[in-house]
């Protein structure tokens, strides 16, 4: 299971870097520009993208309080701020250094998870008519599938744009 989860997270690195790249190539104006998504410009999609990442992974925490390199890893994310609104070029090349943190603290995250911590259970009222709590791995598989979801709506939003943004072959090392 760890392999799986560990290899999500390094194409969710990948990929971030990667989508970092191509918006990075825009104009701010163009990347800030609303585009009527939910989170209306790519730069606010980009982001929301770190900023769970930072929260899924303060609520990973809970479920191995007792693995200290686990929790060493996410120590990066207390530098971690949330940049709202319109950004200028400077807060720009912040947000891509805060997606930098949250990936790495991701796979050091996953990294330093034993078999069992992957069964621990998480506290969560997100699913109705379920039990209380569901396993860490549901939840990091929650978060893959969040950050897909988003990083689809950048992709059509650029596709619309007619610029390439080819992410499914980036280079990831199989664990």
């Amino acid at each position: 299971m760890k392999d799986v989860f560990l290899t999500f997270a390094k194409y969710n690195e990948e990929a971030n870097k990667t989508i970092a790249g191509i918006l990075g190539k825009l104009s701010n104006d163009d990347r800030e520009k609303d585009r009527k998504s939910y989170y209306k410009s790519l730069s606010e999609l980009f982001r929301h993208n770190i900023g769970a990442t930072a929260f899924f992974l303060s609520i990973f925490k809970e479920a191995v309080p007792d693995n200290a390199a686990a929790l060493k890893a996410l120590a990066p994310l207390a530098k971690m701020e949330e940049l709202k609104g319109k950004l200028t070029e400077d807060q720009w090349k912040k947000a891509v250094s805060l997606s930098k943190i949250a990936d790495k603290a991701l796979v050091d995250f996953i990294s330093a998870l034993s078999d069992k911590d992957f069964k621990a259970p998480l506290k969560t009222d997100w699913y109705k008519g379920k039990p209380p709590s569901t396993p860490l791995w549901f939840m990091l598989q929650q978060h893959v599938t969040h950050n897909a979801h988003h990083r689809g709506q950048i992709s059509q939003i650029l596709d619309s744009l007619k610029i390439d943004n080819d992410y499914s072959g980036i280079n990831v090392k199989f664990i």
